[in-house]
């Protein structure tokens, strides 16, 4: 069992973050955010992540307007939900697009990054002192108008520093104060961390330019010495707003990550240089220790790019924590090894008001993706009790995928996929995968969840288009009657004490809603995300 650490506290108590993320603009009015709020009830999320931008708040220089900060929280409040507020400042997506106007028209006092062409690039330059001075000075007043206004309830429960940070259009600055860095000594501490390292990127760069013990950073870190040189600054520079920040306010602060992994993997081409990407990320964290988490933006669909992103974000000293992933595709299943292979204490998704249809329900092509969120929503208490331990297991049918087995605690288990056939499993009447079965075999959506095993009879399962058998480790003769035709004898699993539908209360006690028995746990228990969740009893 490993500890799980949770920054996110509601009441003094630990929270599991779960919801989506407001498109860039949908803060800007009272309007655009209602559409965000009405989209996190229908997926049944607890919290929405929606920007501040720092052209709104500090139109003039000085002048600050927190008006569309209180309508969101007035809003969150109205809602019965939390919010994250992600600071639009210095840099966004790899750029300077929502920097003030006031910013943007003095190029010679707020210095932008140059380029190995001597050309300014539309990115605010990290070693430039006026910049942060600014975001400063308005970050800052964020921080003091939160502790005002929400200190006492809590509705904000976290802040993003900046988003996506770093450069979109060279790998480094090559002004006169980024030269500067580039050929001064790397320091002292970060060499010594990198030196205690067993291994990973940064550690191999280092060697593969000679382990030296000092060093400027080219010396140090050879061709990756731009993209490091510049991932130091920006962290440095995070950092310091961080500092400053917490001494006002003293609430969980996290980065965000445009991810390496795609396309050809060129820092400051196809990904912001000097973000704290796979690449970077030990520089990173000895730069930021005043950051809580460096979370990853995720949009990789397939399960290996996925698991590779997720193992290396959650570890001991960063909490897996997913602010931003596709908002549906693969993403429906993929989310489940998030949370319980590496026990990820939040997740959401960008674009949060594309599942609300034309009839204010939900868009038919997000069901997939809703219904892994009403699943999780059900699970939190478990989520809570469970991560960290070996009792959490994900279920995810990738493609070509008929069945999963599951090595439990005493238990064999087999997630089984689709509806109908001879693998039938009887549904009742509230679902398409049901009696219709018979006849129609419809097309079930590709099957997804979470099994729990709460003891050594005790199991507890959420999600989706699957169904779990169980059978006692063991010959077969040992287990099941060998009398039974060779088809009910495939299917047929160790008999229970009870199958019951519920969810849990505030308490977290689980409350029984439904009994199940007779046709509806023929082979397998099966799950849906809207019958919340189910707890199976087996037989001693």
């Amino acid at each position: 069992m490993t500890t799980v650490r949770r920054p996110f506290t509601v009441d003094g108590k630990p929270f599991f973050t779960l919801g989506g993320q407001s498109r860039n603009s949908s803060g800007y009015n009272r309007a655009e955010a209602e559409t965000a709020f009405h989209a996190l009830k229908l997926l049944h999320g607890n919290t929405l992540e929606i920007p501040v931008y720092w052209e709104q708040v500090e139109p003039e220089e000085g002048v600050y307007d927190w008006t569309s900060v209180d309508t969101l929280l007035a809003m969150a409040r109205e809602n019965g939900v939390r919010l994250v507020l992600l600071w639009f400042g210095t840099w966004k997506n790899g750029n300077m697009e929502y920097v003030p106007a006031w910013v943007k028209c003095a190029p010679d006092r707020f210095q932008r990054v140059i380029n190995p062409y001597g050309n300014p690039v539309w990115v605010l330059s990290s070693h430039c002192d006026a910049n942060y001075q600014a975001d400063l000075r308005a970050f800052t007043g964020l921080m003091d108008h939160l502790k005002a206004q929400d200190g006492d309830q809590g509705t904000v429960i976290a802040v993003q520093i900046e988003n996506e940070p770093g450069i979109l259009g060279s790998d480094r600055d090559y002004g006169a104060d980024g030269e500067a860095m580039f050929d001064s000594p790397v320091p002292a501490g970060l060499l010594e961390r990198v030196a205690g390292l067993s291994g990973g990127p940064v550690y191999d760069a280092w060697q593969a330019a000679g382990g030296n013990e000092s060093g400027t950073w080219p010396e140090a870190f050879g061709v990756a010495a731009g993209e490091f040189m510049t991932a130091a600054s920006i962290a440095d520079y995070i950092d310091r707003l961080a500092v400053a920040g917490r001494a006002i306010y003293d609430i969980p602060l996290y980065v965000n990550v445009w991810l390496r992994e795609a396309g050809w993997r060129q820092p400051g081409g196809t990904y912001p240089s000097g973000g704290a990407v796979t690449r970077t990320l030990d520089i990173w964290k000895w730069a930021t220790p005043h950051i809580d988490l460096i979370a990853p933006d995720i949009y990789i669909a397939d399960a290996d790019g996925y698991r590779e992103v997720c193992d290396a974000y959650a570890r001991d000293d960063n909490p897996l924590f997913v602010p931003e992933s596709a908002p549906w595709g693969s993403n429906a299943w993929n989310m489940f090894y998030a949370l319980a292979d590496c026990s990820a204490v939040g997740y959401h998704f960008f674009a949060i008001e594309h599942i609300v249809g034309p009839d204010g329900g939900v868009n038919p092509v997000a069901q997939d993706i809703v219904g892994s969120f009403h699943a999780t929503a059900a699970a939190i208490p478990l989520l809570l009790k469970y991560q960290g331990t070996d009792r959490i297991h994900a279920v995810a049918q990738h493609e070509g995928m008929r069945d999963q087995y599951l090595d439990l605690d005493g238990w064999m288990g087999v997630a089984r996929f689709g509806y109908g056939g001879i693998e039938y499993a009887g549904m009742d009447w509230r679902h398409s995968g049901g009696e219709r079965a018979l006849l129609q075999q419809p097309q079930a959506p590709r099957g997804c969840g979470l099994v729990f095993q709460a003891g050594e009879d005790t199991f507890y399962l959420v999600g989706g288009a699957y169904r779990l058998g169980l059978r006692r480790k063991g010959p077969a003769s040992a287990t099941l009657d060998l009398t039974q035709n060779s088809d009910w004898f495939r299917e047929r699993q160790a008999p229970f004490v009870s199958v019951d539908e519920g969810h849990f209360d505030e308490s977290g006690m689980f409350v029984v809603d439904r009994r199940r028995n007779g046709d509806e746990t023929d082979n397998g228990i099966w799950v849906e995300p809207d019958v919340q969740v189910v707890r199976v009893v087996m037989a001693p």
